[in-house]
């Protein structure tokens, strides 16, 4: 697939707030707040599919994850997109775009294997070009890919 997939839009994009609900990273308000927005504070690019069947949020910001990361963080990616929207092609065109946006930037995630139904946990991020490179303090698995 070489067609572009992604659409920027902003956080808080209604059609995406329910696709990031069903993310294993999603912290439910206890207090039954209605959510608004997906990410914290920073500077953010957020990607969503025409249909919002996938999205792809990019947040450059100051991580205090213990070991401390450097670099713009994939803070969300989610896709329900049918099968023709291979996982591994939607995050080389989201580097892309960051590449553009951050020059020179290191890329990086955080994967709660517990919380993904693949055996392979990070798998598609492998299959983009990206490696393993640790685990948090909290036990979550990093993976980067080295800065364009």
């Amino acid at each position: 697939m070489s067609d572009a997939v992604w659409w920027v839009t902003k956080d808080g994009d209604k059609s995406c707030l329910a696709l990031y609900e069903r993310h294993y990273s999603c912290n439910h308000y206890a207090d039954g707040r209605v959510r608004t927005q997906c990410v914290g504070p920073g500077q953010v690019i957020f990607l969503r599919t025409a249909a919002a069947d996938a999205m792809f949020v990019w947040r450059n910001y100051i991580d205090d994850t213990v070991p401390k990361q450097e670099g713009v963080e994939c803070a969300v990616f989610r896709n329900e997109a049918p099968e023709r929207w291979q996982s591994s092609e939607l995050i080389r065109q989201a580097d892309a775009i960051a590449d553009v946006a951050w020059p020179r930037e290191r890329h990086y995630t955080k994967v709660r294997p517990s919380a993904v139904r693949s055996a392979n946990p990070g798998y598609c991020f492998i299959a983009a070009g990206w490696r393993r490179c640790g685990k948090t303090k909290g036990g979550l698995t990093i993976l980067e890919r080295a800065a364009a």
